[in-house]
């Protein structure tokens, strides 16, 4: 088993807690609370290498003003290449490269966001591995609560994915598409999947694997263009899309509108609770222009925060 260390230098501010605790940990009984940072300091996740599972453990060192990550990779015979693979994918998983420059400096001008800001400092918005996973589970968190998505994610990546123990500790990595693909629609349905949506799983394995290069390919798209071939995709409606573009695509002005957690915290801090209508809450959003992938994911963390309540 060999263990290596590599080091990722994020875009400051950079705060670790803040950002790895929006990112899933892939464990035994994945069904439990998605992270525990606060509790062990680190984020670990089970890398895909190729043929390979290496397990990545990022620490923090330095400060959020000037911020420094360790992280170690374990695995069977790491070659160089792998190494960096992984640093690479921990690097993307934590938006390490995000510069909050221009956000920042926008925020400033609508008091609610400047608030955010402050509480948030340093906040990145992680990102999901892939697009096949950002949809895989933005279907699985469709009109559901998110401790029914969660429970039903982990019996996903426990029954498809691969899993390997380090220090006696059992991780899983993300199913690849050949496991979801390769899977009949009652396989999945035993999961407390609608058949809807294990048909609509089953879709974007194909198109994943159908697709030459796989559907990263999107990222070479417009915003536009990537939610006209997303929602070509049976499933995939505009919230789904929208998703997508923030959370694997990086693109920093989409918008899920029709999310009613993000309808009910808009109200909450810039209506006085007063309810909003889908149409009405699109048009406030030119405001974050062409931020509201940042101002989306602060008011999210205002939302688990409980600000304003």
């Amino acid at each position: 088993m060999d263990k290596c260390t590599a080091i990722i230098h994020p875009a400051p501010p950079f705060n670790f807690a803040l950002t790895a605790e929006n990112q899933p940990y892939f464990r035994k009984d994945a069904s439990a609370p998605d992270t525990d940072i606060e509790n062990t300091g680190a984020y670990q996740r089970l890398l895909h290498l190729g043929d390979k599972l290496a397990l990545a453990t990022a620490r923090p060192e330095g400060s959020i003003a000037s911020p420094k990550l360790a992280v170690t990779i374990e695995g069977e015979s790491l070659s160089p290449p792998e190494v960096d693979a992984a640093r690479e994918q921990v690097a993307r998983l934590l938006g390490a490269d995000q510069d909050l420059t221009a956000f920042y400096g926008a925020a400033t001008a609508d008091p609610v966001l400047a608030d955010l800001v402050q509480t948030f400092y340093g906040m990145h918005l992680p990102r999901a591995i892939s697009v096949f996973e950002a949809l895989t589970q933005a279907i699985l968190g469709q009109q559901l609560a998110a401790t029914v998505a969660r429970i039903i994610r982990a019996l996903l990546i426990e029954t498809y994915g691969g899993s390997k123990t380090f220090n006696g500790q059992l991780h899983y990595a993300f199913p690849r598409p050949e496991a979801i693909a390769g899977a009949s629609v009652d396989d999945l349905r035993a999961l407390k999947l609608s058949r809807r949506k294990a048909e609509y799983l089953q879709g974007i394995a194909r198109a994943e694997l159908d697709t030459p290069g796989g559907l990263d390919g999107l990222e070479r798209l417009t915003d536009a263009e990537a939610v006209r071939e997303l929602t070509a995709l049976r499933g995939v409606g505009k919230w789904t899309a929208q998703w997508v573009l923030v959370r694997a695509l990086g693109r920093p002005d989409a918008f899920p509108v029709g999310d009613l957690a993000l309808r009910r915290i808009v109200s909450r801090l810039y209506f006085g609770g007063q309810p909003l209508t889908d149409e009405q809450l699109e048009e406030f959003s030119h405001r974050w222009s062409p931020h509201r992938s940042w101002a989306t994911h602060y008011l999210f963390a205002a939302l688990r925060a409980g600000v304003g309540e």
